[in-house]
């Protein structure tokens, strides 16, 4: 049985014309789940009772849990338990322009990043698209605010479990779903080259940031495995090939790890491979973990690293932090609960 908040809007409209139905009845559908928050058929009152027993026959709408929530001043952690029982997690961040999720997509990751705690623990499964919505719908309910945009950097490779992703993206998106606008929604992958090739074919008007962390393909290699099936000047022919396809600026992620990606020459090497692409270099300072020894680089190296960047003619900024006095790094609040 498929759970309501995993169908988009015109997979129910095709629900109710199966069963002779007029596909406004979608409509209403989504306006109780989404706009009126409520959580069970019966409460529909627009909708017949027949009808209401028939949606509750034929869909579920149960709901992942909130477990744990971790909260610093800007910065809220949460621990979701699946129905079955897996472990996942997101992170609030409230910004000047509005309040932001990061979303997991998968439990457990299998990208193995050297400095990433989510990877530190293999792959069980892919997320349902409606257990990616469900962790939205429980921290507005918890906040009582509206989330603005979307960043699927959490938990897992978005790009890993494209079909279920995708309709995530089309459920939050949709004016009547969750209305999040396609340029608030941001995905992140750390370099898949044929979905990125998928994505660019995708009409959506949604942003894509590219976790690079290297210059060079030699340290790309010695700390992202991917590096090893997409090779760095691979990755960068498929941005370049996806900017001219959709017009879009890319992001590029780069994670400061002291002494390892953050010297005077790699700024330089990063400048020189990214020049003249239409994209800004975000550089991430890096959220220690007790069960892995990177380090995070000094303000000094990161502001020297910045300013090579912009000398050299690169749009950058650098993020500011969230959650450093919590357990904010993708996958640190998970490792807690599943030991290994």
């Amino acid at each position: 049985m498929r759970n309501i908040y995993g169908i988009k809007r015109q997979d129910l409209e095709e629900y109710f014309l199966s069963k002779d139905l007029k596909k406004y009845k979608a409509l209403q559908v989504f306006e109780w789940l989404y706009e009126k928050k409520v959580r069970s058929f019966s409460e529909m009152t627009n909708i017949k009772k027949e009808l209401q027993e028939e949606l509750a026959k034929d869909f579920t709408n149960q709901f992942i849990t909130i477990v744990k929530k971790q909260e610093d001043k800007l910065t809220k952690k949460y621990l979701f338990k699946l129905l079955d029982d897996n472990y996942i997690e997101a992170v609030l961040m409230e910004h000047d322009y509005g309040l932001s999720i990061c979303v997991s997509s998968e439990v457990g990751c299998n990208m193995g990043c050297a400095f990433c705690e989510s990877g530190r623990l293999k792959k069980v499964r892919n997320l349902e698209s409606y257990e990616m919505v469900e962790q939205i719908l429980l921290v507005e309910n918890d906040i009582k605010k509206r989330i603005s945009s979307v960043v699927i950097m959490g938990i897992g490779e978005p790009l890993d479990n494209y079909d279920n992703v995708l309709d995530f993206i089309k459920i939050i998106n949709d004016a009547k779903g969750l209305a999040i606008g396609a340029r608030h929604i941001t995905l992140s992958t750390c370099g898949l080259i044929p979905q990125i090739k998928k994505l660019s074919e995708e009409p959506l008007q949604i942003n894509l940031a590219i976790s690079l962390h290297a210059p060079n393909t030699q340290l790309r290699d010695k700390i992202m495995p991917i590096n090893k099936a997409y090779k760095l000047d691979e990755l960068i022919k498929a941005i370049k090939e996806y900017i001219d396809k959709t017009n879009r600026r890319v992001t590029i992620e780069y994670v400061m790890l002291n002494g390892v990606n953050d010297n005077e020459t790699q700024a330089m090497e990063l400048a020189k491979l990214l020049k003249g692409m239409n994209i800004y270099v975000n550089l991430i300072p890096y959220n220690e973990t007790s069960h892995i020894d990177y380090k995070r680089s000094t303000s000094e190296r990161i502001k020297k690293f910045y300013d090579i960047l912009i000398k050299q003619g690169l749009t950058a900024t650098t993020r500011k932090e969230f959650g450093s006095n919590i357990d904010a790094a993708c996958g640190q609040l998970r490792s807690k609960e599943v030991k290994s």
